[in-house]
């Protein structure tokens, strides 16, 4: 029973309802036709396994980091380590063994990939350390990771084609998701947003909103720019079809950020609104039937 109870907190801490985010490092696999190739996809999946485990060691660090703001949570005192359900000495060694199995792992797929796995690592690191505590900066190292996330993607596979005004955009997605985060986090901590996170003290709901239009603009000229062009081996603009999806998506979420307080974890939005899940299925499906049997 007890070794049930700390696993159990041991797989909660790894947070794997965030590893929803290493959706993206299949994006180089989809876009470039490569999807229905058995050895490309498995190696994708394989890397996008990986990633989970180094994104996991990053949460088990930042929550050994953030116990005493954990605490003073409304939500996050539950988790594992904050709680006390998880050791810190524990947590020490799940971190040093689950970081050499994942490193080992990386470089068996690619070196190259295995570097960027360690980059994002110390970039987490150093988030957790300093870089969450300086304003606007938090929220565009969270872009970064995302945009790692990619790339690692392509690292892992041999890619003919894929637009730079992709990575545009996965950029300016992290940054709409993590300043709705932020405007949420607000929101749900009102007074004591501060004592939680102390880079909130530097914005405020009217900042963010004006952030989010901006943010949200860019999206929507980027993905249109992107349509016109998408791929060499489209011979005509049917990618377009998909921008009503991708408008009604980005609406979406923007009313959800300015109704409720969800949106502080992006994870249980996207794993909780039905509207939402139907979207993006339906721009997915979309996508992978214009790429590779309309063309």
């Amino acid at each position: 029973m007890i070794k049930s109870t700390i696993m159990k907190a041991i797989i909660e801490s790894l947070r794997p309802r965030q590893w929803i985010k290493n959706a993206f490092i299949f994006a180089g696999l989809i876009f470039d036709g490569q999807l229905n190739q058995l050895n490309p996809f498995l190696r994708v999946l394989a890397a996008a396994l990986v990633f989970c485990l180094v994104s996991g060691v990053t949460y088990i660090i930042n929550d050994l980091l953030d116990i005493k703001s954990d605490q003073a949570h409304p939500t996050k005192r539950f988790r594992p380590i904050a709680s006390g359900r998880l050791s810190k000495q524990t947590a020490i060694i799940l971190i040093i063994s689950l970081g050499l199995i994942a490193l080992a792992s990386a470089f068996l797929l690619s070196p190259y990939f295995a570097l960027l796995c360690l980059a994002y690592t110390m970039l987490m690191l150093a988030y957790s350390k300093w870089l969450k505590k300086v304003m606007i900066i938090d929220v565009i190292v969270i872009a970064i990771g995302f945009v790692l996330r990619v790339i690692a993607g392509l690292l892992v596979i041999q890619v003919r084609y894929f637009s730079p005004w992709l990575l545009v955009l996965t950029t300016l997605l992290a940054l709409f998701l993590g300043f709705g985060k932020r405007l949420s986090e607000l929101k749900l901590l009102e007074d004591k947003a501060g004592a939680h996170r102390q880079v909130l003290d530097g914005y405020s709901t009217s900042l963010l909103n004006q952030y989010l239009v901006v943010i949200l603009s860019s999206i929507l000229i980027t993905y249109c720019m992107y349509t016109f062009n998408a791929h060499p081996d489209l011979s005509n603009q049917w990618m377009m079809l998909t921008i009503p999806l991708v408008l009604y998506g980005v609406f979406r979420y923007m009313h959800l950020i300015q109704t409720g307080t969800k949106a502080s974890a992006p994870e249980d939005l996207l794993l909780g609104d039905r509207p939402l899940q139907v979207t993006i299925l339906l721009w997915g499906l979309a996508v992978v039937a214009l790429i590779y049997f309309i063309r």
